[in-house]
């Protein structure tokens, strides 16, 4: 149910990303580097589901993060970008969002000063476009605060565009094993 992109850039950089084939949603977008040895880095996650370093190789010692912290992730939907707090359990009252133009970034702030973040909308860099604080939406429900972007008309035409190019490129069979290199 899932299709699998994986892009090497020039510059070294390495981006993956997983679409849902029936409503050609993004699920998930990493980002890579290559590190100052050359070797590949960590997976950064931009959207989706932050992987959890319980998963991986036992980089965690004993001591861990509380598990009652807020977890920060975005998930877009179709027309909007969409970031989710998860563990905040304040009224929605207590909560302000808004656009700091001059820095690129969005700001939470809390009334009773128990969370900040501040957070860049990295598509809208990279299209070089400005911010508008009139897109900018919040809710808050089941102790999670969602906030919401709507995207602009550029970042939809764009994603509609390459949805077209995916659409055409033929999909490699995982089980296929016959990878020549030369």
């Amino acid at each position: 149910g899932k299709r699998k992109i994986h892009y090497l850039f020039e510059d070294g950089k390495e981006m993956a990303e997983e679409y849902d084939i029936k409503t050609g949603q993004l699920i998930s977008r990493k980002w890579r580097e290559k590190n100052t040895l050359g070797g590949a880095g960590k997976w950064q996650v931009e959207v989706g589901e932050p992987t959890s370093p319980l998963l991986g190789a036992l980089e965690s010692e004993l001591i861990t993060e509380s598990s009652s912290n807020p977890i920060f992730m975005r998930k877009d939907t179709l027309s909007s970008f969409q970031w989710r707090i998860r563990n905040l359990p304040y009224p929605k009252e207590v909560y302000s969002v808004s656009v700091e133009e001059e820095q690129r970034c969005c700001v939470i702030r809390t009334t009773n000063k128990k969370y900040y973040k501040k957070f860049s909308i990295p598509d809208m860099d990279r299209y070089h476009l400005p911010l508008d604080a009139a897109a900018l939406s919040f809710t808050h429900a089941n102790n999670t605060l969602i906030i919401t972007y709507q995207k602009p008309k550029e970042i939809l035409a764009a994603e509609e565009q390459l949805q077209k190019e995916l659409k055409k490129i033929k999909a490699a069979n995982s089980g296929d094993g016959d990878c020549k290199t030369q």
